[in-house]
């Protein structure tokens, strides 16, 4: 998870800052109404999370076995913490044990059911912890574990190949096999590539290195564009982002069809679309290259507020809101990234965000999902979400697009 939403400190640090206070006196009367009612809810959400944290500083599921080793859901919970000031002194040691078991947790360096998302989420705490000794010994391990998952040339991969210059969900670094799409294991997918690639960033790896510069390869594979100069096929090439070029069940809108030329190709949808704008921007892109802007248009054409856009196949309907908050949380770090405010048609996609991610919390402060696919049903899964996407949605209300963002993950 890439967090890039509310500073900490210096300038607008929190509602006591004084660039914050002058800021909200020139804001619309229900605009500063709306930004109250969200530093309501992430303290709730803030309440909620830390009243969860085991001893250890450790997140555990109460729902899910494989979720309460802590190695899954520490790196996700205590990222955003960090960023609820609103959760006062709490907030702020708790996010201090999470880290601080992270650390020990690179130390130990165990096996990890989730190996791409926690070394890549858990590398962003040397980055928020002010770059202490242990906090960059700990970064350098967990970006070591990232570097090791790539399907890159040093472990055989050819740029060829589907998977090149990505990352996917194998626990172990992935030599490639005589035959790569033999058997399952061997897909990269966008959302594991995003984590990745955002590790990396702001981990101070350069664009040119060559596991930024390789994921060029995926992404082109997975963005629905002609990128030949040709002809864009009607029905395929609309500038969003499927999840991989070879995993039909990864892929939840489900098969577009064959193209002209024969390919398979997957459908458009919301969150492997705003991984795949954010990923172009971390691997160089600017924001003005026809890549970002087609992505850029999918996006502000299809948004529908917190709820999970794309032209899903009927059979595939049920997986749509099973990704509504991860979706919030990556399309509102994309909006941010590319400095959209209004969209085409004249509203503000960060009221309407908010709105909707306000109506959807539920009295404890935690956001559930009642679709299980992505495990959002889990408030451990979706509260993190959800609550960095209304913070980050509330820095947008309040600050200008040109406002100084702080320095994390490379975003």
């Amino acid at each position: 998870m890439s967090v890039s939403f509310q500073p900490r400190s210096g300038r607008g640090a929190g509602p006591a800052g004084a660039v914050l206070l002058g800021l909200l006196a020139i804001t619309a009367p229900a605009q500063t109404s709306l930004v109250a009612e969200i530093d309501g809810a992430l303290a709730r959400a803030a309440g909620f999370l830390t009243a969860r944290q085991s001893e250890d500083g450790a997140w555990r599921s109460s729902h899910y076995g494989f979720f309460r080793d802590g190695t899954a859901l520490t790196p996700l919970a205590a990222n955003t913490v960090y960023f609820l000031g609103q959760g006062g002194p709490a907030a702020r040691e708790a996010w201090q044990r999470g880290a601080g078991f992270l650390a020990r947790l690179a130390d130990a360096d165990p096996p990890l059911d989730y190996p791409v998302y926690t070394s890549a989420m858990a590398s962003w705490c040397g980055v928020l912890g002010g770059r202490t000794p242990e906090g960059l010994r700990a970064q350098e391990a967990w970006l070591k574990r990232v570097r090791a998952l790539r399907f890159g040339s040093e472990l055989g991969w050819h740029s060829s190949d589907a998977a090149f210059g990505g990352w996917g969900y194998v626990v172990n670094p992935p030599r490639r096999p005589s035959d790569p799409g033999a058997g399952p294991g061997y897909q990269a997918n966008m959302s594991a590539t995003l984590f990745s690639l955002a590790a990396l960033r702001s981990g101070g790896v350069p664009e040119q290195d060559p596991a930024v510069r390789d994921a060029l390869f995926f992404l082109d594979r997975t963005q629905n564009l002609d990128a030949t100069g040709g002809v864009a096929q009607a029905g395929f090439d609309d500038g969003g982002f499927c999840f991989s070029p070879d995993d039909d069940a990864g892929n939840k809108a489900g098969p577009a069809g064959a193209d002209a030329t024969g390919r398979l190709r997957f459908r458009s949808y919301g969150s492997a679309t705003a991984d795949g704008a954010r990923a172009l921007l971390l691997c160089g892109l600017p924001p003005d290259h026809p890549r970002v802007v087609a992505a850029r248009r999918w996006l502000e054409t299809h948004f529908r507020g917190g709820f999970h856009p794309g032209d899903f196949a009927a059979d595939r309907e049920v997986l749509r809101a099973a990704h509504d908050f991860y979706y919030a949380w990556t399309v509102a770090h994309a909006f941010h990234a590319l400095k959209v405010r209004a969209l085409p048609d004249g509203s503000d996609w960060a009221e309407r965000l908010a709105r909707d991610l306000l109506a959807r919390q539920e009295p404890d402060g935690a956001w559930r999902n009642r679709f299980t696919d992505a495990r959002e049903d889990d408030p451990l899964v979706a509260t993190p979400f959800a609550a960095a996407a209304l913070a980050l949605c509330r820095r947008t209300l309040v600050f200008p697009p040109d406002f100084p963002r702080p320095v994390a993950h490379g975003l």
